[in-house]
């Protein structure tokens, strides 16, 4: 259903005629056309705006035309749903579709257009562009814009609602790709005390049922969360666990592969609502440590003093090609761009909260710092349930002990209570962390006493 078009005869036009007199020609001829031409065309652009946010309709029409795709279009799409039990066909780029609403006729057609990036780069990107067009007869516009377009909105959602898979996204190259998220973790296997544990699910249910909340007092509906802790201490499976509660999607955001402040931008605004946003270990992430240039009287940096500090700092900046700063990031965290989009949780992890920035984690920010702390006996009784299946053994009361004496992460606890056998005995487990446990007790007490009397010589000398 599209209007005939010659690029020959456009060539010829372009090169022969004015522009005055294109023009008008074609102010004309359109109006020519459309006067024969009977039909209204609606198109559906998958992103709105400025092309920062995916358009609600066009992912609405995309589920919504699942259902014929399949018996009409030659070329297809194929996707896994459930756990990949089944199969969603969605229609090609370039193809079209016919379907019947009270006796009306109307086409589907998808289409793709791809624009090459004009900025100078030794990786140019590509800008794909697709849409949806609707065609219809004139005669039924009132009909389809005021019952056909609600009615395919309307059963659009409703499939994406049944068809729904989490995802766990990762950006490359300016875009976000995606996994399935089957992630086992929950709140109820998570090594950690169970008051503390209730107190952070009573905050993420709360959050997610405080839409109305946030715009009475004039808030972005958004929150954000420090992990911190030693490696070892569960952060990642915090935040599985928290995205396993709530059912939310989680993007792993990593800025490394993030140019500059403009691309963050546009990936941050593409982000869906009911999201957790993730930047693990962000204080190796860019410059965004706190260590702030100083500037002399003269106004001179250290780094302009110093010409190995210059020498390391163009390597830094030979190998680090983003241009993403740490103002650029706070305006995404609670600036105006966090308007858009609601219902996202905001997670930063870091194994040294000391060298953050204190401007990046303050209170309204981050607001809710949560520590990821060494292995407890509440803990290590969590992981004997998930591991052993055991509640209660005569060898807790000497792990407690051990525990409440030695440092040590939840991680290598979990590493010893991994049976040996599928049947084998939870005492074989247990013996073996006790063993680990006063090993790590004397080599403790070898490092105590070795600083003492390092110490002890210091204060001789």
């Amino acid at each position: 259903m599209q209007i005939f078009y010659c690029p020959f005869c456009v060539d010829i036009d372009k090169q022969y005629f004015p522009f005055e007199l294109r023009a008008c020609f074609e102010k004309y001829s359109h109006r020519f056309v459309s006067f024969f031409y009977p039909y209204v065309q609606i198109t559906f652009n998958e992103f709105t705006g400025e092309g920062f946010t995916r358009s609600e309709a066009y992912i609405a029409i995309q589920n919504y035309l699942t259902r014929n795709s399949s018996s009409q279009a030659k070329r297809l799409k194929a996707d896994s749903i459930q756990n990949n039990q089944s199969l969603v066909l969605t229609m090609d780029d370039h193809e079209e579709i016919a379907e019947q609403y009270e006796g009306i006729k109307l086409w589907w057609s998808s289409g793709r257009i791809i624009n090459k990036s004009q900025t100078i780069s030794f990786h140019p990107a590509t800008e794909e562009k697709r849409f949806f067009m609707l065609t219809f007869h004139r005669r039924y516009r009132d009909l389809i814009i005021a019952q056909y377009l609600n009615h395919v909105l309307k059963e659009g959602k409703a499939i994406k609602v049944k068809n729904r898979q989490r995802k766990l996204f990762t950006n490359q190259d300016a875009q976000w790709s995606h996994v399935v998220f089957e992630h086992p973790a929950t709140f109820k296997t998570l090594a950690m005390k169970p008051e503390r544990k209730k107190e952070i699910m009573d905050d993420l249910i709360a959050f997610s049922q405080a839409e109305e909340f946030y715009k009475e007092i004039g808030r972005a509906w958004k929150r954000g969360y420090l992990l911190y802790g030693p490696p070892g201490t569960g952060k990642s499976t915090m935040i599985a666990a928290m995205a396993n509660l709530l059912g939310y999607d989680i993007y792993d955001l990593e800025l490394t592969s993030v140019k500059n402040n403009i691309e963050l931008r546009r990936l941050l605004t593409e982000i869906s609502s009911k999201a957790v946003v993730v930047i693990e270990d962000i204080d190796c992430s860019l410059d965004l440590t706190g260590q702030r240039t100083n500037k002399n009287d003269k106004g001179k940096t250290d780094v302009d003093k110093d010409p190995i500090k210059r020498m390391m700092m163009r390597e830094i900046s030979d190998t680090n090609p983003s241009e993403v700063t740490l103002s650029g990031l706070l305006n995404f965290i609670d600036g105006l761009w966090s308007a858009c989009g609601g219902e996202r949780l905001i997670v930063f992890t870091t194994n040294y909260v000391e060298k953050l920035d204190p401007a990046l984690i303050r209170k309204g920010r981050m607001d809710k710092h949560i520590e990821m702390s060494f292995c407890g006996f509440e803990a290590f009784k969590v992981l004997a349930k998930n591991y052993l299946k055991i509640e209660s053994h005569p060898l807790f009361s000497k792990i407690e002990k051990l525990i409440g004496e030695t440092v040590i992460t939840p991680a290598d606890v979990a590493e010893h209570l991994m049976p040996k056998a599928v049947s084998g005995d939870p005492r074989d487990s247990l013996e073996s962390l006790i063993e680990a446990l006063e090993k790590l007790k004397e080599e403790e007490e070898e490092e105590r006493v070795k600083a003492e009397q390092k110490k002890q010589k210091e204060e001789k000398c």
